[in-house]
């Protein structure tokens, strides 16, 4: 979490600690969330986020207006493209057990300790 700023060179930093590591970017044990508002700005850079291979959550469902196509490629084809979608989930106690479960499980595969 964080400004628009600090989204872009968290990712910038992913893409050095993968490469460091000689993974993708989707193997960290990383996440990105946006729990309340936000403007269009901030669905724009979350799915650079998703499209760069960060498990991205939102607390509701992304202010994507507009395009059905548009809104239905964020929500759910991006998993055909780059693997990753967004998960939507307004309760924080569910989004954090997710984020423990993902990171976890990242960690492990990545031969870290849990």
């Amino acid at each position: 979490m964080g400004s628009c700023v600090d989204n872009s060179r968290i990712l910038h930093l992913c893409a050095l600690v993968a490469h460091g590591l000689g993974v993708d970017i989707s193997d960290l044990s990383v996440g990105a969330s946006s729990p309340e508002w936000y403007p269009e700005k901030a669905a724009a850079i979350a799915t650079y986020a998703v499209a760069s291979g960060i498990h991205t959550h939102f607390g509701h469902p992304p202010n994507i207006l507009g395009s059905q196509t548009v809104t239905d490629l964020a929500l759910d084809g991006l998993k055909v493209l780059v693997g990753k979608v967004f998960h939507v989930e307004p309760d924080p106690e569910k989004a954090a057990e997710y984020f423990d479960q993902l990171i976890g499980d990242k960690r492990e595969a990545l031969g870290l300790t849990r």
